[in-house]
């Protein structure tokens, strides 16, 4: 199963910019992709683990492995098409 994890912190603007987009793809993927929300200030430790220096952070991940990545504010396009890869 495909996976999404989206680092994102609750004071930081662009990741609220976000929420609705990533909301979209949940009801549009439903049991196709699973999405993770991640804030960074709560697990600080999986964040470093993939690496993230600046959110928001999108990271995809099929059967465990890291397959795409985007960061900043990105549209639900890219993200579809980032998830299709």
């Amino acid at each position: 199963m495909t996976k999404l994890l989206d680092f994102w912190a609750p004071w930081c603007g662009p990741c609220q910019m976000m929420n609705p987009v990533i909301e979209e793809l949940e009801k549009e993927l439903a049991g196709k992709v699973e999405i993770e929300k991640i804030n960074v200030d709560e697990k600080a430790e999986e964040a470093a683990r993939y690496g993230v220096m600046s959110i928001p952070t999108y990271v995809v991940l099929k059967d465990g492995k890291e397959v795409g990545r985007k960061i900043g504010v990105t549209s639900k396009e890219d993200l579809l098409k980032l998830l299709q890869s």
